[in-house]
């Protein structure tokens, strides 16, 4: 399971949002979540801007006293200083955000899994220098990991089986944060719209005078920022596009690349091929979370269990300096029919 950073994945393209009236497309930015968020939107009615900017500033700060793993006074980090089995009250947001990840952990064969982060500290991931664990070290956490290990009570609350069990949430907190964001648009009557937080973003409507909104790929090169792919979405309805990628988080030790994807089964870094995964279906935190779950399973496992589900989804596969691209079934067929999206080399 990828750990994700202020890297940004999917580029936003803010210089090709603009059009013949630049004016019109509005935009709000700031500081989030450990990277930034961009709110650009226009509307034929009057909107409060600065009212409009508050509102989303604070569900930003709202969000982050709840979902924060690197804030003790978190709600989720309070849970995982809880030291025994007892029911603990996390709120709605956050056992639901938990029934979705289980639900898409079950599609990963546990591939895909919230209680990592031991792992990832074992492994040395959050400082300069690269410490490989032995397979006792590994086997010696095992027992602390696992979405098995961890109970729904009831619609507000979450139990520990292990309590040295803790929950980290970053692979899906930032799709979530995206929805939140855009439900404070859709309340202010703003019908067009383009929402990303950390690279994860979510378009409604159009640009002025019907032009698609666009916005780009990147090219998995860990040091450059090149284009792979330009999406121009062509519904109006909303749609997220959500990518992940292993490309810029990495270590290089003894003629050996370590990726910073741990697979919660095996508990090291994953040894696939994929560099880069983006899904495109309508709600952000299901988005948000598939794009790393499918990260993580890498193309050959991850296109059976997109097939399956017929989730449009673009796997990157690097085979030396080239690299492959692998769209799921339902992909090829929505660019075939242009009526939800389209690609520009």
């Amino acid at each position: 399971m990828l750990f994700k950073s202020p890297s940004v994945f999917a580029l936003l393209l803010l210089g090709l949002t603009a059009c013949s009236q630049p004016d019109q497309i509005q935009r709000i930015s700031g500081p989030a979540q450990g990277s930034t968020f961009t709110v650009s939107f226009w509307s034929e009615q009057d909107v409060d801007k600065g009212r409009l900017e508050t509102q989303l500033k604070d569900e930003i700060d709202r969000i982050d006293v709840l979902m924060s793993n690197y804030r003790p006074d978190s709600v989720i980090e309070g849970f995982n200083a809880q030291q025994s089995g007892d029911p603990v009250e996390v709120g709605e947001e956050l056992v639901q955000l938990v029934d979705i990840a289980k639900q898409i952990s079950a599609y990963s064969d546990g591939c895909y899994d919230l209680t990592v982060k031991p792992y990832f500290e074992l492994w040395g991931f959050r400082g300069d220098k690269l410490t490989k664990p032995s397979a006792e070290q590994i086997q010696a956490l095992k027992q602390t990991i696992g979405l098995d290990k961890l109970s729904r009570v009831d619609n507000k609350s979450l139990a520990k089986q292990h309590t040295g069990l803790r929950v980290d949430v970053s692979s899906i907190a930032q799709g979530y944060t995206v929805g939140q964001l855009a439900k404070i648009l859709d309340k202010a009557g703003i019908q067009n719209y383009l929402v990303e937080v950390g690279g994860e973003l979510v378009s409604k409507g159009k640009k002025p005078e019907s032009k698609a909104w666009r916005v780009a790929i990147e090219k998995p090169l860990p040091d450059s920022q090149k284009l792979q792919k330009i999406i121009m979405v062509q519904q109006d309805e909303p749609l997220s596009i959500m990518t992940s990628g292993t490309y810029r988080h990495f270590y290089d030790q003894d003629g050996v690349r370590y990726s910073h994807v741990l697979d919660a089964r095996t508990g090291s870094p994953v040894s696939h091929a994929t560099v880069s995964t983006t899904i495109l279906i309508p709600d952000p935190t299901w988005g948000d979370a598939w794009s790393t779950a499918f990260l993580c399973m890498g193309s050959e496992q991850g296109l059976k269990v997109a097939d399956e589900l017929k989730l449009p989804v673009l796997f990157i596969d690097q085979q030396g300096a080239d690299f492959i691209e692998k769209p799921s079934q339902a992909l090829t067929e929505a660019l075939a029919s242009g009526k939800a999206f389209s690609f520009v080399e």
